[in-house]
């Protein structure tokens, strides 16, 4: 245990003392997992890299790489060029090629290593003379490129496309052309507005419950060639209300940053496998938490991961955009990676308040792998900003 002075909301400083990390599991647990869960992983900067950080996104290959294999060692799958990994937020498209080169590689030395890849057409700029021709091309050039190097897709939502469609047919147009042409099945990713104000009205309406008629008519006409569909929207109902209606042999990949134990748990009707950002930041207990529900012992799952909650609603809070930063820090709390740099300056998205708040559920939540590290990192955080 470790005990550190914490700014309050009355902006005084009072003591926090941690509590115990929680126990990683073992390999033996990990191997029974009975729901399929990748983590969307997150990218390291190189803090010394002789950049302007706003502009430029040099990063920290190695660092990144391993932390790859720190979330294949917990026994889950990495979804790798997602929004986690700041990509179209900091992360350009070459910028996400070279990353899934790599990450591909170093999955290859392991045969236990579940990896999936981020397609789409941020490489397009989203203007106003783009047409739907040009951004069916978009992603041709990046699922061409992914497959090349034998990844599996992930189809990411389009800011281009959100832009140029004019109707629901739009949509299906543009998903059934690519569709058609992917090696094996594919995960289609529905990114709601809250984590990108650019993706409003996707699908074609504004109406999320409109919207979804959309893409699962897309999946019903295109069932054989889609694993699965991973929506982000926070909805625990609007979840499980197309969990239901889904295609046979269609997985629900439940992106609920907020409510995704008990969807993951799931009901009487079925459940949900994950993608989440927030497993990135809460692997150990992810792990944990997995291996007790694969052993039947529902409880324990929900006492593992019920803590994580509040945790991934406050580093998710809005803007939810700017939940990459709360998922980083936790990452150098837990000496994951040895600074808090982050592409694009994004480490300036936050409040000091915000920060002290995410230490605490960390340590509510059993997260902190190492206390007295987190709490002297957390120290020298506070002091560089006048809070010594």
């Amino acid at each position: 245990m470790a005990t550190i002075n914490l700014p309050n909301a009355d902006r005084t400083l009072m003591p926090y003392t941690t509590g115990e990390p929680i126990r990683f599991p073992s390999k033996a647990e990990t191997a029974r997992f009975n729901r399929i869960a990748y983590a969307a992983a997150h990218i390291v900067a190189d803090p010394l890299a002789d950049n302007d950080p706003w502009l430029d996104a040099n990063i920290d290959w190695d660092k990144t790489i391993a932390f790859r294999h720190y979330l294949w060692d917990l026994g889950l799958g990495v979804a790798e060029a997602m929004d986690t990994a700041q990509r179209g937020g900091g992360l350009d498209w070459p910028g996400a090629k070279l990353l899934i080169k790599y990450a591909l590689d170093a999955a290859k030395g392991r045969p236990d290593a579940k990896i999936c890849c981020g397609v789409g057409t941020e490489h397009l700029e989203a203007s106003a003379d783009v047409t739907i021709d040009d951004i069916i091309r978009a992603y041709e050039e990046q699922i061409e490129a992914i497959e090349a190097m034998g990844g599996k897709l992930v189809v990411m939502a389009s800011r281009a496309l959100a832009r140029a469609a004019k109707s629901p047919a739009d949509y299906e147009k543009v998903y059934g052309r690519i569709l058609r042409q992917v090696k094996e099945p594919v995960i289609i990713h529905w990114l709601g507005e809250m984590f990108d104000p650019a993706l409003a009205g996707y699908w074609g309406s504004s109406d999320h419950m409109a919207a979804m008629e959309t893409c699962l008519n897309v999946m019903r006409d295109n069932a054989e060639r889609i694993d699965g569909v991973k929506i982000s929207l926070l909805s625990k109902e609007k979840e499980i209300a197309m969990r239901k209606r889904l295609p046979q042999g269609v997985r629900m990949y439940t992106g609920d940053d907020f409510n995704y134990a008990e969807l993951i748990a799931g009901d009487e009707d079925g459940h949900s496998d994950a993608l989440l950002g927030i497993f990135d930041a809460i692997a150990p207990a992810a792990s944990a938490g997995l291996a007790k529900l694969a052993n039947d012992d529902l409880q324990g799952f929900h006492g593992i991961m019920e803590p994580t909650v509040p945790l991934s609603r406050h580093i998710f809070k809005a803007p939810t955009r700017f939940y990459k930063t709360g998922v980083v820090f936790l990452a150098w709390l837990n000496g994951l990676q040895d600074h808090f740099i982050m592409v694009g300056g994004q480490e300036s998205a936050r409040s000091i308040q915000h920060f002290a708040e995410l230490f605490r559920l960390a340590d509510k939540a059993r997260v902190l792998h190492d206390p007295d590290r987190a709490a002297s990192r957390m120290t020298r955080f506070l002091a560089v900003h006048g809070l010594a």
